[in-house]
């Protein structure tokens, strides 16, 4: 499984970098416009992610919007529907306006941090990549 995690604090990254490494290889992005660099080449290569796990505070551009340019770049490359890449929101927010956006923008799943591995571990049986 290849996978991107885009989150700015330094720790976070790391551990979540590190659980996932279990699962495949990870890459990971400090900023949004890094995550959407990164997002639209792999995409490009043939070869695109599978599971995005993705902050919102970030800076550059701000999760949301990251969220949307992902799934703009995989509608001009004639990705449509369940072949795009599995994305989880894993963010602080958990504030109704946030959640019902990220849905909206086609999000997969949403978990609130601190990360739980167990909860993400069922999150990604849930959107079926395990």
């Amino acid at each position: 499984m290849k996978i991107l995690v885009v989150e700015d604090e330094f720790l976070s990254r790391q551990i979540l970098s590190d659980i996932l490494s279990e699962r495949g290889k990870v890459d990971a992005a400090a900023d949004g416009l890094e995550a959407i660099e990164l997002f639209d080449s792999a995409v490009r290569s043939g070869i695109p992610y599978d599971l995005v796990c993705l902050d919102i505070m970030i800076p550059g551009v701000d999760g949301q919007n990251v969220l949307s340019h992902f799934r703009e770049i995989e509608w001009d490359n004639n990705i449509r529907g369940l072949t795009g890449a599995k994305i989880v929101m894993t963010t602080a927010l958990s504030d109704y306006r946030n959640i019902s956006k990220a849905f909206n923008s086609q999000c997969d799943a949403y978990l609130t941090k601190p990360i739980d591995p167990d909860k993400l571990e069922q999150t990604l049986k849930d959107i079926e990549l395990l």
